[in-house]
């Protein structure tokens, strides 16, 4: 008999992303410790690890619940060589997973989407000037919470980055988004050009914590 009270409330994190996205994206939350939805032929990773091979079979029973949400039809969502997932036509959609929980949003294309859910615990200093600019790191200085806010940070920049890598198709690291964050809200600006996006250009986004995780989305 599962520990009910270890579970992951999925009603509860489905309901906080439906706050923060708008009403047109289709939401489905599997627990990526009890899925065993199996994958379509052309989704199958042979080498993956079990964990990794546990998290995607969660990730593609979420998107399928999301998919029908839609009215599409069951599909396959296999992996492309960016190991991006290639939705099915005239779809955009973001998968995300920590070790106990794991979301999907599909939204109809041109909107893009991403989101990110990442466990609400400190991010460490040695990881600071990785994820964070100078800018970003200076809003934290003095503040109590300065550690838990620097994990949201990383976030944000996750979800915007999903959300514009259907039209950009270009991998960059964390300094080419620069977050500010506002009450549940905050802004990601390209401090770069990519195809799609001229630097300057600014993304909007909302934030949650829910089951002891952060939550980001971001639409566009």
């Amino acid at each position: 008999m599962p520990d009910l009270a270890a579970l992951p409330d999925l009603a509860a994190l489905i309901a906080a992303a439906r706050h923060i996205l708008p009403a047109a994206v289709a939401v489905a939350a599997t627990d990526p410790t009890q899925a065993s939805t199996p994958l379509w032929p052309d989704e199958l990773l042979p080498n993956a690890v079990p964990r990794r091979l546990t998290e995607f079979v969660a990730g593609r029973a979420a998107a399928r619940q999301a998919l029908s949400q839609l009215g599409h039809p069951a599909a396959s969502i296999p992996q492309g060589p960016d190991r991006a997932p290639i939705w099915p036509t005239g779809l955009n959609g973001s998968i995300t997973h920590s070790a106990t929980h794991c979301l999907a949003a599909i939204t109809r294309a041109p909107q893009l989407i991403g989101i990110d859910l990442e466990p609400a615990t400190p991010l460490t200093f040695n990881l600071w000037d990785v994820v964070l600019r100078p800018a970003e790191q200076a809003t934290l200085q003095g503040n109590p919470n300065a550690f838990m806010l620097a994990k949201l940070f990383f976030c944000a920049k996750e979800a915007a980055y999903k959300a514009q890598y259907p039209r950009s198709k270009t991998l960059f690291g964390f300094d080419a988004i620069e977050i500010t964050l506002a009450e549940n809200t905050f802004t990601a600006r390209f401090t770069l050009s990519v195809p799609g996006f001229e630097k300057g250009h600014v993304l909007h986004g909302r934030f949650i914590e829910i089951e002891n995780h952060f939550l980001c989305a971001v639409t566009a």
